[in-house]
């Protein structure tokens, strides 16, 4: 561990008089600059931390500046600026060693968390504690006065180095459903003003550096905004005094903020508040495997947590209940709803979800339509061995949730999917952690949509199993911006933050263009929808994907139709126990190697580059393994749905060869003899 503490004077005139001497050393004494290290435990990421007149620091990994410096306070009003003006009273430094094993294993069953921590003791009291990881740094403020009654504005302001550019996820408001295409900007050309949602990822000549935040309770969420030159701030929505339906726009879901106070969030005295967390790496691998926002997560409200059971879904909006050779009209009905259910049922996927549409009205949400009886089919599905999932909309939900999930419980519903909260307000964060407990008491898990990203309450509320909060195969529906390059930018940066709701399973896929024409060979269809890259592109994210509630998003009836590649999907775990990345590169390809038990599972992504591999399988350890692959078959360059399956035996001498087309994927199913 190494840890250096400096003091600097900032004026060293000499003067001839003792006298002046003797008040120039009183005034540097109290104009000290002090300045603080902090390294990694592998002692390749360094933080200096400077006070002053404010408190500032820079990050470097392996000599090099990947932050060239951050300023950071908090105005909690009635002229107390934490973070200004810092008296030390005093400090700590430790080194800390834990093993967590989340409820919830979406990427590790056991993970070490290994770091040094710095604890600053200021005469205002607060407390500031810095920790280094050997995969990034993060810190956070904690106010120990009891008196605090609001936050008015949170200061980050972070300069990078010249010629950083970022994978921006740029916003225009603050009411949003956080799912953006990731542009690549340079800081300097950006506009000032310009911001974005968080996760958010900085590519320096050194290192790239993503940051987000974990442990987000009770208060707003971040965003970032461009300043001046290769300068960022943070930004903050307001507290939200009044909140009105957009009476132009769908107005059961989408509100009008027309009173908002002038400060981001209401106190009741001592807290402590979001990490801000920062994954560092010159080894693009790094983003993948990292479990910092995880590990930095409040501990979990729920001791017994195995009433929580990840699994498969058979999902009906994506494909509009589109099923057909059927003998009845399909629809939001019993009949429909009872063929996926069957389907459901006979290829051991766990849960079906009833999306929109089978409520008496999207704010009516305690009844059914006159075409379905919930409870009966409930009851018609749990004699099949499998579990119904509701949707709802969020604004009757938060006015109502006990009652409400109460009913749904009473009926045999296992969780929900809650749908448009669109906010990031102190007010919307709470409401996500009141809901998941509310559906806790039920043992319900629940799926959030319309969401920000996540940021450590799924690991206080193990329940909360998925959030959108990123650009999905849904958008195949009205857009062509799902493309292979955007899904291989995801891993790295939006799955960085946590699990992805991406919904994969398209089974209806395409090239870029026609093989012979040249022309586009794509058209987005709302209620027959086709999605950009191969079939194997799209069975590989089930491994690549952490998503501990995993959708099959295609129609049933296609699925029957491509029967042998459902049944390798649904071999395929939601959970896992190890994860390795064996390649990878931000929005150009990724490899990664999942373990559940004593069986491994493959995942290759690329964009619309083929590329070819060669995977060392040193990690299997001692034994056989019979592997079953999925992959593009010879012709996917002329027909994205051409895939071939193979099987064979290998250990881990073995070395595979995967050949991805371009918009390519490869999959693979290692069962140990």
């Amino acid at each position: 561990m190494k840890v250096e503490y400096s003091n600097n004077p900032i004026n060293s005139k000499t003067f001839t008089s003792s006298l002046f001497l003797l008040v120039l050393m009183l005034f540097s004494n109290l104009m000290m600059a002090q300045e603080i290290k902090l390294s990694s435990p592998d002692e390749q990421l360094e933080i200096s931390l400077t006070l002053t007149e404010k408190i500032s620091w820079n990050a470097k990994l392996k000599g090099s500046n990947v932050i060239d410096n951050v300023v950071i306070a908090m105005d909690m009003g009635d002229g107390r600026i934490i973070g200004t003006t810092p008296k030390l009273r005093d400090s700590k430094v430790e080194r800390v060693t834990e093993k967590l094993m989340p409820q919830v294993p979406n990427k590790d069953a056991v993970i070490t968390s290994e770091f040094n921590q710095l604890i600053l003791d200021f005469k205002d009291n607060y407390q500031l504690i810095f920790r280094a990881y050997n995969d990034g740094i993060a810190y956070r403020f904690i106010d120990h006065n009891g008196k605090t009654k609001n936050v008015y504005s949170e200061e980050m302001t972070m300069s990078f180095p010249t010629g950083t550019s970022s994978y921006f996820p740029q916003e225009e408001s603050f009411y949003s459903h956080n799912e953006r295409i990731y542009l690549v900007k340079q800081i300097a050309e950006m506009e000032e003003g310009v911001f974005c949602s968080l996760p958010v990822m900085f590519n320096t000549a050194a290192a790239k550096v993503l940051l987000t935040e974990s442990a987000l309770i009770d208060y707003p969420g971040m965003f970032l905004k461009k300043t001046t030159g290769n300068a960022m701030t943070a930004t903050f929505p307001k507290y939200v005094l009044k909140a009105i339906p957009n009476e132009a726009s769908s107005p059961d879901r989408n509100q009008i903020l027309v009173e908002e106070a002038d400060y981001i969030a209401k106190i009741k005295g001592k807290r402590s508040y979001p990490w801000r967390v920062f994954i560092i790496s010159d080894d693009d691998r790094t983003f993948v495997e990292s479990n910092l926002v995880t590990q930095l997560a409040d501990t979990s409200k729920i001791p017994d947590a195995d009433w929580i059971k990840p699994g498969q879904v058979a999902w009906d909006w994506y494909n509009a209940n589109n099923i057909y050779g059927v003998d009845f009209e399909a629809g939001l009905n019993m009949e429909t709803y009872k063929y996926y259910i069957d389907f459901a049922a006979e290829n051991g996927i766990e849960y079906v979800i009833l999306d929109e549409g089978w409520t008496k009205s999207t704010t009516e949400i305690m009844e059914d339509n006159e075409n379905l009886d919930v409870p009966e089919l409930i009851q018609y599905a749990k004699s099949k061995n499998v579990a119904i999932i509701l949707w709802v909309l969020w604004k009757p939900l938060d006015e109502n949730p006990d009652e409400i999930l109460k009913l749904y419980s009473d009926w045999g519903a296992v969780g929900i999917k809650v749908d448009f909260m669109q906010r990031s307000d102190q007010y919307v964060v709470q409401s996500y952690a009141k809901i998941a407990e509310n559906a806790a008491k039920y043992k319900m898990m629940v799926d959030y949509h319309g969401a920000f990203k996540p940021a450590g309450v799924e690991r206080m509320w193990p329940n909360i199993i998925n959030y959108e909060g990123v650009k999905g195969n849904e958008n195949n529906k009205w857009s062509a911006d799902i493309n292979p390059e955007h899904n291989v930018t995801l891993p790295f940066i939006r799955m960085a933050a946590g699990p992805l709701d991406f919904t994969p399973g398209a089974m209806v896929n395409m090239n870029k263009v026609d093989y012979e024409t040249g022309g586009a060979n794509f058209a987005p269809l709302f209620t027959r929808p086709m999605a950009l890259g191969t079939r194997a592109h799209q069975v590989a994210m089930y491994v690549v994907y952490e998503a501990p509630l995993q959708m099959l998003c295609e129609s049933p009836t296609i699925y029957y139709k491509e029967q042998e590649t459902v049944d390798f999907i649904t071999q395929i775990p939601t959970v896992w126990d190890e994860t390795v990345v064996l390649e990878g590169a931000v929005s150009d390809y990724i490899v990664v190697a999942r373990r559940k038990g004593t069986d491994w599972y493959l995942g290759a992504m690329t964009d619309w580059t083929a590329r070819d591999f060669e995977l060392n399988l040193s990690f299997l350890g001692e034994g056989n393994y019979d592997l079953q692959a999925y992959q593009d078959g010879m012709n996917a360059s002329r027909n994205a749905q051409d895939y071939k399956l193979i099987s064979t035996t290998v250990n881990q001498d073995t070395k595979l060869h995967p050949k991805l087309s371009s918009g390519g994927g490869y999959a693979a199913i290692l069962k140990k003899k």
